[in-house]
């Protein structure tokens, strides 16, 4: 999976904005300063978490951003689907499009299991555990397994 900038800063946001009490409105420059977000990036990131329902604004010199539901409600993938689209795809063609054959047939299937994989990840950890540091408890097994695997080679 290759995460693009503009993904990663929203999902930032997201997570700093989940870390304010209800109802409390962030000005996008604030917002910008505590991710060291660039602000007319950042801009168009809530413009687009606006558009899917992710987030409110309210206008005036008192307004802001507050996420459209509570933390808890809110997935990383919703966050990334937003920004960049389906979590994994191949080309932009749906899995059971895929033109392979012969010994090539089976990677539709290990397509499927990372997607499968990814979104066990992605659509099971929510804003609100990102950011108590609480995440579920096989995003953090499996966390730790790939810690076990760097340390294991070195790195």
């Amino acid at each position: 999976m290759r995460m693009s900038a503009k993904a990663e800063y929203a999902v930032r946001a997201m997570v700093q904005l989940a870390t304010v009490e209800d109802g409390t409105l962030v000005k996008t420059e604030d917002l910008a300063n505590a991710q060291s977000i660039p602000a007319q990036f950042l801009v168009d990131i809530l413009s687009d978490l606006r558009t899917d329902r992710l987030v409110r604004s309210h206008r005036g010199r008192d307004g802001g951003y507050e996420l459209a539901r509570p933390a808890a409600d809110i997935s990383l993938a919703d966050v990334l689907r937003c920004i960049d689209g389906p979590l994994a795809s191949v080309r932009d063609i749906g899995l059971g499009d895929l033109p392979y054959s012969g010994p090539t047939a089976a990677l539709t299937d290990v397509w499927r299991a990372l997607r499968a994989s990814m979104r066990s990840v992605l659509e099971q950890t929510s804003l609100a555990d990102v950011a108590s540091g609480a995440l579920p408890e096989h995003v953090g097994a499996l966390a730790d397994d790939y810690r076990r695997q760097q340390q294991a080679r070195g790195q």
